[in-house]
């Protein structure tokens, strides 16, 4: 199946893949695709529903990955928020007083006066201290980044939707064809008595 998977795939048109993704081929000429792939009508509808099920695997991760950014970009943007309010108030002198969560359901407040830095969490239970500039400046490469990497992945999940749709769409010309060829075969067998 392997052998058949290499041609089938070479059977493709413009684009042969975006980032990892195999692009799918639109058939046009079944009884071709058939002679050029080396399968029969079994194998190919099997290795079209093999892609398939791996189309639908890809889509799983990448929804996964969109859902994770989609969260992240409002924790980044909150994140910013919070430091230029800060820097706000060392400018103006007053001091900044907020309640903040100790544990769950917990809450106790605080008075903050002339803060010259901040704490980030970076992942994998690491906190760094960075000065308010220093905590600006890397949120907003973040943000700008996370908001990149979510226009890519909606592009990737556009791009694989229309090679489901390809695959799904050169199935039934497959399946089709099959069931046409066999009426053929029929219709010209003689009919016994």
């Amino acid at each position: 199946m392997a052998a058949a998977a290499g041609e089938c795939s070479s059977y493709t048109s413009e684009v042969s893949e975006r980032r990892g993704i195999p692009a799918a081929s639109f058939v046009q000429d079944v009884q071709s695709y058939l002679n050029q792939s080396g399968l029969d009508v079994n194998s190919a509808l099997g290795f079209l529903q093999e892609r398939l099920q791996q189309y639908r695997v890809v889509e799983m991760k990448l929804l996964a990955q969109q859902r994770d950014l989609q969260a992240k970009i409002p924790d980044i943007e909150k994140c910013l928020d919070i430091v230029s309010t800060l820097q706000a108030k060392k400018e103006s002198g007053e001091a900044l007083v907020t309640d903040f969560e100790l544990s769950e359901g917990i809450y106790s407040r605080a008075r903050i006066e002339d803060t010259e830095s901040v704490c980030l969490w970076l992942g994998a239970n690491v906190m760094l201290q960075y000065s308010c500039e220093e905590a600006t400046a890397l949120l907003q490469t973040n943000l700008e980044n996370a908001k990149a990497s979510l226009e890519v992945l909606v592009a990737d999940l556009q791009f694989l939707r229309d090679q489901v749709t390809i695959t799904q769409v050169t199935t039934a010309r497959v399946y089709n064809w099959d069931v046409h060829q066999r009426r053929l075969r029929q219709a010209t067998t003689p009919k016994e008595s």
